[in-house]
């Protein structure tokens, strides 16, 4: 069962796709790490509600302060067994960062559990390792995905999609499949 997770975090991330993987990941037993670049365990990143209320995007609203809990330049990427992308904004910049996309590469690349949501698809994109992969995400990706040589699957937003080790949803109100279909693929199993 992988034990160790990291959470590429930056500012303007969404708000409840940091914090509810965050916590439910380590309610499950998970060490969850979150970083940014340029920041420091004890640093916070800005976050962003992204809501759907009828407008031909989503909205956006001030989030809440997110604490990190480790510090980036410290981290090895092989010393995790798989890796959380956030959507909001922060896969937008974090696509921009080299060491970020390195360490995407990383997981994707050694078949470790990887879960995106929203505009993680973004920062996946970006490793150039999409091809032939089924990915959801927000819509607005869509041409991102498919660019970078994967099957956007456009999906209900309250679905995910699993393709070998990565899993993918469309936004947080996903998040009951996402995360259950993360749990799974990490090797999980949760008794009632």
């Amino acid at each position: 069962m992988a034990r160790k997770i990291l959470m590429l975090c930056g500012d303007y991330v969404e708000d409840y796709e940091v914090m509810v993987p965050f916590q439910a990941l380590q309610a499950v037993g998970y060490s969850v790490h979150a970083v940014a670049p340029d920041k420091k365990a004890g640093d916070w990143v800005h976050t962003a509600i992204h809501d759907f209320d009828g407008a031909q995007t989503y909205s956006e609203k001030p989030g809440h302060h997110f604490t990190l809990n480790a510090t980036f330049a410290d981290v090895q990427p092989e010393d995790y067994d798989a890796l959380v992308i956030p959507g909001g904004r922060a896969p937008e910049y974090l696509r921009m960062n080299p060491r970020v996309v390195e360490m995407t590469r990383h997981f994707l690349a050694a078949d470790k559990p990887v879960a995106s949501v929203c505009h993680g698809a973004q920062l996946l994109a970006a490793t150039g390792l999409l091809k032939g992969r089924k990915v959801s995400a927000y819509p607005a990706c869509q041409p991102d995905v498919e660019l970078a040589g994967g099957k956007y699957m456009a999906v209900a937003i309250t679905q995910a999609v699993t393709d070998r080790n990565l899993v993918t949803a469309p936004a947080w109100p996903a998040h009951p499949a996402w995360i259950a279909q993360f749990i799974k693929v990490l090797g999980t199993r949760i008794k009632n």
